[in-house]
Formats: C-alpha cells, structure tokens, sequence
C-alpha cells in the first residue's frame, strides 16, 4: 500500500513537473508578442488589434497550467513571519488544517471553470474585441490547471499528514528532502 501511494504522488509530481516545464515556454511567444507591439506602437506609429488580447491569453494558459508545478516547488505565498519559527512537524499540521480551505476553494473552482468551458465550447464564444477570437480553448484550460492543482494539493496534503503523524518524509523523494533540511530522509 505504501508503496502504491508513493507511486501515485510520483506520477503527479511528474504530471506537474513536466506541464510546467512545457508551459513555461509559454513565456517566449508572450515576450515577443510584448515586444512587437512596442516597437510597432512606438517606433512605427502602427499599433496592432490583436496582441493585448493574445498576450492576456498566453498569461492565462502560463498562470492555469503551472499552479500545480509552482506548488509542487513550494513558490505559493505564506506567512513567513508566522510560518518560519514552526518546526517542520507544525508547519505540516497548519499545512493540513489550511488544506480544508485551499480543498473547499479548489474544488469549487474546478467546478465552476468546468461549467463556464462547457458554456463556452457549446456557444463557440468569441471575445468581444475588436480581433475577436475564440474564447473556448482558454476557458478549457481553466479547469485543466484547475485540476492539476487539485492533484498536487492532495498530493502534499497526505504527504504533510504522514510526516505530521510519523515526524518523517515517508513519502518524499530522498534528493527532495534532503535538499530541503540537508539531511537524508528514511525512504522506501
């Protein structure tokens, strides 16, 4: 069974490892729609119609799909003032008590992104701009992230609740946690 487990949150760690590996190249075609429109705008007097709209869209799919990866690597906001003079077993326990929250919001969101994408793939909704273009394949990365999300949340949740309850990384990858409190954890 533990073993089991460990795989299951191994492959999510994967999952959102690799999509955000893929979507932080996201980043190169926002950059340079960005940089267009401002030697076009301010070099040439030419402004375009379409790449605000695009440039919003390519943050839209970079901010959804890399949830999961910016949690799995810890870069979510917290109260460090509060948060950094716990030991490690506490954090883990405000960790589990804070995930009812962060489970509640998550799942609603899932949801609710889901309805909208449908609407929307349903409608064939465009955006009102002037560029018009469609608003459904944005809107289906919503819930997408949305899940990823979800997966990595659970994902630290039994993993915050086994070290809270055991007082060691039993479910960690051994390079993580050693990386993180310059030790060696007891692993499979």
């Amino acid at each position: 069974m533990k073993r089991a487990i460990y795989a299951l949150l191994v492959l999510i760690d994967n999952i959102n490892e690799w999509t955000g590996n893929i979507v932080a190249y996201l980043l190169i075609p926002m950059t340079c729609i960005v940089s267009y429109e401002v030697v076009a705008r301010y070099y040439f007097n030419a402004p375009t119609i379409w790449t605000m709209e695009m440039s919003e869209y390519l943050l839209v799919a970079l901010g959804a799909l890399g949830g999961g990866y910016t949690l799995l690597n810890r870069g979510h906001v917290n109260v460090d003032v509060v948060y950094i003079r716990m030991s490690e077993r506490q954090r883990a326990i405000v960790d589990c008590i804070t995930f009812c929250l962060f489970f509640a919001f998550i799942v609603a969101f899932v949801w609710q992104s889901w309805e909208a994408a449908i609407k929307a793939l349903r409608i064939r909704g465009y955006s009102p701009s002037f560029w018009g273009p469609p608003v459904y394949p944005i809107k289906a990365l919503l819930p997408i992230g949305a899940f990823l999300l979800l997966l990595q949340g659970v994902a630290k949740f039994i993993r915050d609740l086994a070290f809270a309850i055991k007082g060691e990384h039993i479910f960690d990858k051994t390079e993580e946690v050693a990386e993180r409190t310059g030790r060696a954890s007891k692993n499979l």
